[in-house]
């Protein structure tokens, strides 16, 4: 009986420190003016015709993808990372979104890390730097945008890049379709919050 209560508690107390941890992060500093920079800038970039036309073609490619077809199209996108070989990756990286995300990229100065677009299953659609996987759709950047809705924004804890030694952040949003006001994909932008 006397274990019982002591694991109730303990999974009490562990429930109350990770609700206690999503609102230090909802309330943390740096995230207003991410979701200000998505307001302002990013929600821009979503309407654009080049975007919305490469999310909406690949949504109808990828509609009859299963599960087992995404997973392994994210297993050869974890290969070809470190492969001589890159079809996957090359036909994503030389696409038309993905050569204008890394001009939309280069626009920023140096506030914007990295930009891409998935698609209404989380696969990547468009993007101006590899990613280290091709499926976000297990990802909170998916699941706190795309699957809630059309006006989704979700900020990311800061982290260091230990590479650059520069502390950023992403901010996720929903695209939708202009024309239907539909839900057809998402966007992750990654910043450069000192930069902010």
């Amino acid at each position: 009986m006397l274990g019982r209560i002591i694991v109730a508690s303990l999974v009490g107390f562990a429930a109350l420190v990770a609700v206690q941890a999503t609102v230090l992060a909802a309330d943390a500093p740096h995230v207003a003016p991410m979701k200000e920079f998505a307001a302002k800038t990013v929600k821009g970039w979503t309407a654009e015709p080049v975007l919305v036309d490469a999310i909406k073609a690949q949504n109808a490619k990828t509609a009859g993808y299963d599960q087992a077809k995404i997973d392994a199209l994210d297993k050869q996108w974890r290969a070809e990372t470190s492969a001589a070989a890159k079809p996957l990756i090359d036909s994503v990286m030389g696409n038309a979104l993905s050569k204008w995300l890394s001009g939309v990229k280069e626009q920023q100065g140096g506030l914007v890390t990295e930009i891409f677009v998935m698609d209404d299953k989380g696969l990547n659609v468009g993007q101006s730097d590899v990613t280290s996987d091709y499926w976000q759709g297990d990802e909170a950047k998916y699941q706190k945008t795309f699957a809630v809705g059309p006006d989704a924004v979700f900020v990311d804890d800061v982290e260091k890049d230990e590479s650059t030694q520069m502390f950023q952040s992403q901010v996720s949003m929903t695209v939708v379709d202009p024309a239907s006001g539909k839900p057809i994909g998402a966007i992750t932008v990654g910043v450069n919050v000192d930069a902010l």
